[in-house]
């Protein structure tokens, strides 16, 4: 009977060591940190259970003790309501962390930055190279852009996208982001348009957008926009051709090689300035809201050309022969810079 009961005890004793040694294992693996040296993306699918997650999680080197992370889970239930998802895993993060991030369902966001002064098919080759994106587009032609979106006017798609940078989620669809940006790119336009000032020379909207986008592609300097914007408006007032490169090279589409000709001013297409009279028929480019404010609220000036000052600006005339001797200077400078 005595050796019986010492044989009980003894067998309390080890399963209470072997208890206690169990947790440890389970306190130490819970706060122990992922086995990885740089941010991880990982992805849970829907229907994982408890053994796959495991099992994924031990395959992909995020852990070393796949029986204990079972234990873990039994111990702390509420560890185990993982949500599927693509999550973004950091070396800093403990095991416990990494599944109360999987439990709270906040999946990873990934950017992607549409810039001003691209055109939307510099955009669409974007989405179609960026990574967890739901590729739904049958091509990137305008025409399919516009009918996906169901947009109001089909042909008013150059330049109706909000330049800014985008946060989505695994498997956002091309279509939900574009969406987002046009969305977006009409209020801001609206509001634009409501406030703009008295008397401009445009019909629509897309007007407006379409000299933002002028705008946009001739200067990058944020106090010179106004100005700039006022020797277009100045010549479409008089009835004057707008003469602006980034027209003509829009209107070449593929066949600009990075150098414009006298022959290529010469061309006629719908959208070169050099041969058509006011407005071309629609945006160049994607206008940043700063552009579009240039385009609502023009510079008063009796500026009618301006030109490059080899500095980064222009210089602004109001006639055509102070507007050469600009020209000749900014030749110089190109010539002193290139060391000719």
């Amino acid at each position: 009977m005595k050796k019986m009961l010492r044989f009980f005890v003894l067998l309390l004793v080890v399963l209470g060591i072997a208890a206690g040694v169990g947790m440890w294992k389970v306190r130490q693996l819970a706060n122990s940190h992922l086995a990885i040296k740089q941010e991880t993306i990982f992805t849970l699918k829907a229907g994982t259970g408890r053994l796959a997650l495991g099992s994924q999680l031990y395959e992909e080197k995020l852990i070393n003790r796949p029986r204990v992370f079972q234990w873990l889970l039994k111990v702390e239930p509420e560890l185990a309501n993982f949500k599927a998802g693509t999550y973004r895993f950091n070396p800093q993060m403990t095991v416990r962390d990494m599944l109360k991030l999987l439990a709270s369902g906040k999946e990873a966001q990934f950017p992607i930055r549409f810039v001003e002064g691209m055109r939307l098919s510099d955009w669409l080759t974007q989405l179609r190279e960026a990574p967890y994106i739901k590729h739904t587009l049958k091509d990137d032609g305008y025409a399919t852009v516009a009918e996906a979106l169901k947009l109001e006017h089909p042909d008013w798609v150059e330049g109706w996208f909000f330049p800014d940078t985008w946060l989505y989620t695994a498997n956002t669809s091309d279509i939900a982001l574009l969406k987002r940006a046009h969305e977006r790119m009409k209020k801001v336009v609206q509001e634009t348009w409501d406030g703009k000032a008295e008397g401009l020379p445009y019909k629509t909207q897309n007007d407006l957008v379409t000299m933002a986008s002028v705008v946009e592609k001739e200067t990058a300097v944020a106090n010179e926009r106004d100005r700039v914007s006022s020797v277009f408006i100045n010549r479409l007032r008089i009835g004057m051709r707008l003469q602006t490169d980034p027209t003509v090279i829009y209107g070449m589409g593929d066949s600009y090689n990075g150098k414009l000709s006298r022959k290529d001013l010469e061309t006629p297409t719908p959208y070169n300035t050099y041969v058509i009279s006011g407005l071309p028929p629609g945006p160049i480019a994607i206008p940043s809201a700063a552009s579009l404010q240039a385009a609502a609220h023009p510079a008063k000036t009796p500026y009618l050309y301006f030109v490059a000052d080899g500095k980064g600006g222009h210089t602004f005339n109001t006639n055509l022969a102070s507007h050469n001797q600009a020209v000749q200077v900014y030749i110089k400078a190109l010539k002193d810079k290139n060391g000719q």
